[in-house]
């Protein structure tokens, strides 16, 4: 089967600092690979050098075809959408607004109406909350209006940076069932970054273990939760 995404001798730094040290890991299409890490280990880094937002060396394929020197608006129309740590919800406007954003590279207006109902049907807060600002939506809401906005773009691939981060353990529980439900009825696969390991865990199908940068350990994500040693020596739990 061919991947749909392969990283190999990735490097990447900000400004003189570098954060990559030479990564090499790959995606099944269809799948939900999970990077994990203590914080500083390059997971974030990781997500931005793929979206061609900071220097970065190495090769980076998807479906094959060479992307490390495309412009991240490229990488975009080629299918990654990138949902980043702190949400980045346009605050201003409505939540219908922000769907229509994640749309802007596309021209199928019969699709993109058939892809926000879509989206409402996962998420039905959204669809009472269509006319609302989203700045005044929750901080669950704002995550679910960030996944809804990615997936407007029909994504091959998303990359999730923190899903969880400030939310309470019951609506993280429902996003994350959310996730498992878009992966298997819609085939996005996935790339999710999450300091909750065990979430994570549970979710993916292969993880690799970060460490200053560098793999230090991968597998199959049933077989590193399963194992205590890896999880207490990397995972802390």
């Amino acid at each position: 089967m061919n991947k749909l995404l392969e990283i190999k001798g990735l490097h990447a730094a900000y400004g003189q600092t570098r954060v990559l040290h030479g990564l090499d890991f790959e995606i099944e299409p269809g799948s939900v690979t999970t990077l994990l890490g203590a914080n500083g280990a390059g997971k974030t880094t990781t997500l931005r050098a793929i979206c061609g937002m900071v220097k970065r060396t190495g090769d980076i394929l998807l479906n094959g075809q060479q992307i490390n020197r495309n412009q991240t608006e490229d990488i975009v129309r080629l299918g990654v959408a990138h949902v980043p740590d702190g949400r980045g919800t346009f605050l201003r406007q409505t939540v219908e607004e922000n769907l229509q954003l994640g749309a802007m590279a596309r021209r199928d207006k019969a699709g993109i109406a058939s892809d926000m109902e879509l989206v409402y049907s996962y998420f039905p807060i959204l669809k009472k909350r269509r006319t609302q600002i989203a700045g005044l939506l929750s901080g669950g809401e704002q995550q679910m209006l960030a996944v809804g906005r990615a997936l407007m773009l029909r994504p091959k691939l998303m990359l999730l940076d923190e899903p969880s981060f400030g939310l309470a353990p019951m609506i993280t529980r429902e996003i994350f069932e959310i996730f498992r439900s878009l992966n298997r009825n819609e085939k996005v696969s996935m790339l999710l970054v999450e300091q909750n390991a065990s979430l994570a865990l549970e979710l993916a199908d292969h993880a690799y273990l970060l460490e200053t940068g560098r793999v230090v350990f991968s597998g199959r994500a049933e077989a590193i939760r399963e194992d205590e040693s890896i999880r207490r020596a990397y995972l802390g739990y």
